[in-house]
């Protein structure tokens, strides 16, 4: 009997294990929006570090150290995007060159105020939150409770930095322009 159990368990575990590769393959859906997630992270996290050092302006030191904050967030999550993908059996981009083909936002223009520049991440930060949004959803529809909960936790951070830009824009108080 015991025999028995353990060679349906085995069975069992080789079925699933070859359920969950076709699930997640190069151009599955999930794995796709995985690995912009990845790719926006890494673009994101150099523009908002452009932000900090070209910060000038009567809110210098305000933005200066809130770009900086923002760049530590969005960089907490690389390494937990980049790890899901690469444990559900597939490579995340590593390379910028790759990362910035794949991302849904761009690297940060030279701008000569501040209001552009407050303005550029706050539209990043909206594109990456519909997507996150949109994702997690994907996720849930293809029963990968993992990645929602992942998307779920990183969506927050960004929308924790698209409220405060918001915010800044709306007030003006002292940003450049």
């Amino acid at each position: 009997m015991a025999t028995t159990t353990k060679q349906s368990d085995a069975h069992q575990a080789q079925a699933t294990a070859r359920e969950l590769t076709r699930e997640n393959s190069p151009d599955s859906p999930v794995v796709q929006e995985l690995r912009r997630q990845v790719a926006n992270t890494f673009v994101l996290y150099a523009n908002y570090k452009h932000y900090h050092w070209q910060t000038f302006g009567p809110l210098f030191r305000d933005l200066h150290k809130l770009f900086d904050k923002f760049a530590e967030e969005v960089l907490s999550t690389l390494d937990e995007l980049a790890e899901r993908v690469r444990m559900i059996g597939q490579d995340p981009p590593a390379h910028p060159i790759e990362a910035t083909d794949l991302a849904s936002v761009s690297p940060a223009a030279p701008y000569s105020n501040m209001r552009d520049m407050v303005e550029e991440a706050d539209r990043h930060a909206l594109v990456v939150i519909s997507q996150l949004r949109k994702a997690a959803k994907l996720a849930d529809d293809h029963n990968d409770p993992g990645t929602v909960d992942l998307f779920s936790r990183v969506v927050q951070i960004h929308e924790k930095h698209e409220w405060w830009l918001r915010d800044i824009l709306r007030t003006g108080d002292g940003l450049c322009t």
